[in-house]
């Protein structure tokens, strides 16, 4: 067990930190994926930890490539598949550097055998619980029947020097990266004989039925692994939205449109009989009308839809049947956590732990245990084990590479009453001792905006800031998740005014405690929270210093330049017949008010909320001389992911809150 007598960014950055995890089929053992720092510093690797799930055993790292490993689920006789770029001894020709390549580790060991390497890399990988197909997604140029094919078509590009691409559908980028000019294709494996020739893929879209919009598309394969159910916009006509869909995986793949509606579906998985497809879905809402969110049981054959739990309005994240395809555990958002519940077939839904953020769920073979990953604010994330018929239960944390001494902090609940009556919740992140003078307060808004405070968070760490004394308040004012659909409904197509008078009332019940001083107070937020922090910079002057990052400054500007402005319309409609709607919550049109301190971060590769938002403010900011700086990551996109990049963006914003608010002199970073 790791002690940690100071939580520091050295302290931080050497966590590992867990991203997935995979229950063998025998269900004595998970394979965990383990991210750390890279020897040189300069980035994460991740590694391959299996572990006993009864905790008898200590941890067997499985995996030690420089490139890094990532698990991607067991096969029925206990082998596991894992993508890695790490470079063929083999092979002359290796393919892109970085690009994912399937390896399948034998269940009795040995080394692993090179099972797929698309030139381009792989996207989602799918296994079946009875079968040895895999389904994975791959890109490849148009034209391109095979992944020699596809190698030729991009040696020819870049042996012309030719980096053009044509555009011909909406959206052309996701982001961080182009879409095209390849295109994404779904293949199935015949892995039924591992050791033996790597199989021959088998094209299931031959002619890709999407158009571009393919990046965040959720895959179920079922269990027998003849079919693969996945949301995608399959006929675009302008809405966006994401169609279910099966496509066959034998050998003459037929593809279906299982539903074609006005409805985004999202988290799905077939039953166990194979017969019933258990879906998450969100209506796309429009202005004046917020959307909800649903569960769903489609029969897979005909499409008919049966409604479950209609009068559960929470937004479903992960789903999995039970084994006796009696219910489905759901992870989803509730009052600041992310708790498990069981939804019965006939409505009745069962929360079956009392606190955290779960995620990564799967089940034992015999039915009565649930494996997952869990975390809450002030604690890193640990593997999990849940009885699933057990209510509002603390989990057995499995043994596991993830051991340390708790952080020197603590987490208190905060609940105040919002000018219409509502109540409103949050959290305060605090120092583990008691203070013995009022600690300084800054205000995390997160981003979303329909999302919430919930569980450890490697970007925004509340814990950190505790470490140094600071009083960190988390509130989950209107547009969050977990309390009901009324609680997003209300502030649908008002980004600005509700949710920012839920953050004074909830800051004004965290200032009245004793133990915080309401007289250093700032305010910081990514993404939407950094459009939340910049409407504050031009509506309130109750803060004594506002950080800034990925934000959008100016709403037309960012809903016609970013990646996914498509979104915004469903909001606020289309800004050329709605220009009230865009213009009065827009930031940049009170640019006059601006006066609090600001620092303002962004990555240049960011394509989600473009890099000339910030540009903008920081005209403003610098035109009217108040105190800023600004902090470009150009090689970052909507986050800071490089370990040295974050630490530089933890050091400039400690340093940055401690010259505004503390009064401390300004500690410029060293490389910077």
């Amino acid at each position: 067990m790791v002690a940690l007598p100071r939580f520091d960014l050295d302290a931080f950055l050497a966590l590992p930190r867990l991203l997935s995890l995979h229950l063998s089929p025998d269900g004595s053992r998970l394979a965990l994926t383990v991210q750390t720092v890279a020897a040189d510093g300069k980035r994460f690797a991740a590694s391959i930890w299996e572990v006993g799930t009864a905790g008898d055993d200590p941890p067997r790292r499985l995996t030690r490539s420089a490139k890094g490993e990532t698990a991607r689920g067991y096969l029925p006789d206990g082998s596991l598949l894992f993508t890695s770029s790490r470079p063929d001894p083999e092979s002359a020709d290796n393919g892109t550097p970085d690009a994912d390549v399937l390896y399948v580790l034998p269940a009795g060991g040995g080394e692993p055998m090179r099972v797929l390497a698309p030139p381009a890399g792989l996207g989602a990988v799918l296994t079946a619980a009875r079968s040895s197909t895999v389904v994975v997604s791959a890109a490849v140029h148009p034209g391109a029947a095979t992944f020699e094919e596809d190698g030729a078509r991009e040696k020819a590009r870049k042996d012309a020097g030719v980096e053009a691409r044509l555009v011909e559908h909406y959206p052309d980028r996701w982001w961080d990266h182009d879409i095209g000019p390849r295109q994404p294709h779904l293949y199935a494996l015949d892995l039924s004989a591992p050791g033996g020739e790597p199989p021959t893929p088998r094209d299931l879209t031959p002619s890709p039925p999407w158009a571009g919009w393919f990046e965040d598309m959720h895959f179920a394969l079922s269990p027998d692994g003849g079919n693969v159910a996945f949301g995608a916009a399959v006929h675009p006509a302008g809405r966006f939205k994401a169609d279910l869909a099966v496509v066959e995986t034998g050998k003459s793949p037929l593809l279906r449109v299982v539903i074609n509606a006005a409805v985004d579906h999202s988290v799905m998985d077939w039953s166990p009989d194979g017969s019933t497809i258990a879906v998450a879905s969100t209506d796309l809402g429009e202005p004046g009308v917020a959307p909800r969110f649903h569960l769903s049981l489609v029969d897979a054959p005909t499409g008919a839809t049966k409604p479950l739990a209609e009068h559960w309005d929470a937004q479903a994240q992960e789903l999995r049947w039970t084994n006796d395809g009696s219910a489905l555990v759901v992870t989803a958002d509730e009052r600041g956590q992310t708790p498990v519940f069981l939804v019965a077939l006939d409505g009745t839904v069962t929360r079956l732990t009392s606190a955290g953020a779960y995620s990564n769920l799967t089940i034992a073979p015999d039915g009565t245990a649930l494996y997952a990953i869990r975390s809450h604010l002030n604690e890193p994330p640990v593997p999990v084990a849940l009885d699933i018929t057990r209510a509002d239960q603390e989990p057995r944390v499995v043994s596991s590479p993830m051991t340390w001494e708790p952080l020197p902090s603590r987490v208190e609940e905060i609940s105040t009453t919002a000018a219409d009556g509502s109540e409103l919740h949050g959290w305060l992140v605090l120092p583990q001792e008691a203070a013995t003078e009022p600690l300084p307060l800054v205000v995390f808004i997160h981003g979303g905006p329909i999302s919430s405070w919930a569980g450890w968070h490697w970007r925004w760490n509340a814990a950190l800031l505790a470490a140094r004394g600071w009083a960190v308040l988390l509130p989950n004012p209107r547009l969050s998740t977990g309390y009901g659909h009324d609680h997003i409904a209300r502030a649908w197509d008002d980004w600005a005014t509700l949710p920012a008078a839920d953050i004074h009332a909830t800051v004004d019940a965290a200032t009245a405690r004793p133990d915080i001083d309401g007289e250093r107070v700032a305010a910081m937020g990514g993404s939407y929270g950094g459009y939340m922090s910049n409407w504050m910079a031009v509506t309130t002057d109750r803060f004594k210093a506002i950080v800034t990052h990925a934000s959008v400054w100016n709403m037309t500007m960012e809903r016609d330049a970013s990646d996914a402005g498509f979104y915004m319309d469903r909001e606020f409609g289309d800004p050329l017949h709605n220009r009230d709607s865009w213009h009065r919550q827009s930031p940049h049109s009170r640019s006059d008010s601006l006066a609090t301190p600001m620092l303002v971060i962004h990555g240049a590769r960011d394509q989600r909320v473009p890099l000339d938002n910030a540009h903008a403010l920081w005209m403003e900011l610098q035109t009217r001389g108040i105190p800023s700086r600004m902090l470009v990551f150009p090689d970052e996109n909507h986050w800071v992911l490089k370990p040295q990049n974050a630490r530089l963006w933890y050091e400039t914003v400690f340093a940055f809150l401690d010259e505004h608010v503390r009064g401390q002199p300004w500690q410029r970073p060293g490389l910077l």
